[in-house]
Formats: C-alpha cells, structure tokens, sequence
C-alpha cells in the first residue's frame, strides 16, 4: 500500500468519528474540513438529515399535502438549517438540490437557501411506512447511479434514507458525504 493511499485511509478513518463544533471553529475552517473530507473519497453527494424536528416519525393523521399534520421544524432547527446553509454556502457549489417531500426536509431546504431546488420521492420516508421501503431505495439508487461523478449534488432527507443508503447515522442537521460509484461514505455532524 503507498503512502498517499495510507494517508487517505487515516484521514477517512479520523473524520468517520468527526465532530464538528463551530462554536469553537471559524467558518473557515470548518469549510476546509468540510472540503476536506468531501475529497477524501471524491463525494459527489451530500446527504443532510433534516434540521431539529422534535420527537419521532409522525402524527397518525399524517399527510404529505399538509404541514399541520406533519412532525415540523422547531425554532431551534429553523435556526439551525439557516446556520447549515451558511457553512455549504461557505464549503461548496452545488450543481443540483434535491428534498424530501416531507415538510421537515422541504422547509430545512429553503431554509439553508443554497439556491433552486426540487423535491424527489426517492427521499421520501418509509420510517412508518408512509411510502414503500423498497419501492423509495429502488427508485433513489436509480438517481444516484445516474449522477455525474465530477458534480455535487445535495439530498435532505430522513435518517433512515441516509441509513439505508450508507450505513451510517446523521442526526439532525448532519451531513453524510457519499461517492455514487465507489459507495463510500463519511459522515460529519454539526453543532450549533
């Protein structure tokens, strides 16, 4: 093994354990470290969980076409998406954005106002069975392997979307750097 793939392997190793803390870090540097562990296997999409929505899953009376009967941001994850928003903004271009139907994940994306966005029901979240597990993963792994590997794209989503996809955890507001062709991950979470 050379020294340069070594280097790579530690850097991944130390950043899947990565917290980071921007009440002790400036902007910059968190963006370098962003950067940084987006290259350290060539990310070309980032998965966001949703900022802080409290509790779990959602109201029984639940339907997509209605806020009111959703689990939904909480000041506290509407400040957090805009603060998210500022650090991409500061760390990355992205080429496309992409959201949950879910009104969580559709206001977390407006919120870190990074520019035109869409929504995708391959993000969509089977957590209580709203969607159909496999129908959803089919259709988002039909996205990702159709994604240009030498552009960025952005995915808000749920936890278990993210889970499913690259086996690791992102909490609320966390990012989950992923290469669409190699299927590795990195997961980074963020503290505000």
């Amino acid at each position: 093994m050379n020294r340069s793939m070594l280097s790579m392997i530690v850097l991944v190793l130390r950043r899947l354990t990565f917290l980071l803390l921007l009440t002790s870090v400036s902007v910059a540097s968190a963006s370098d470290d962003l950067r940084r562990i987006a290259s350290s296997i060539d990310a070309n999409v980032v998965f966001m969980r949703h900022a802080l929505a409290p509790g779990t899953g959602d109201p029984e009376d639940f339907t997509i076409e209605d806020c009111a009967t959703q689990r939904n941001l909480s000041p506290q994850g509407r400040s957090q998406a805009r603060q998210i928003g500022r650090l991409l903004k500061a760390s990355f271009s992205f080429d496309d954005i992409y959201s949950s139907e879910w009104c969580r994940c559709v206001e977390t994306t407006r919120l870190l106002d990074l520019g035109k966005w869409q929504t995708l029901i391959g993000l969509n979240s089977f957590y209580e069975g709203h969607v159909d597990r496999k129908v959803t993963l089919n259709l988002l792994d039909r996205f990702l392997n159709s994604l240009n590997e030498d552009e960025l794209t952005l995915l808000v989503t749920h936890q278990v979307v993210i889970s499913a996809v690259t086996r690791k955890y992102a909490e609320s507001g966390g990012l989950v750097f992923y290469n669409s062709k190699t299927k590795q991950s990195v997961g980074a979470s963020l503290r505000f």
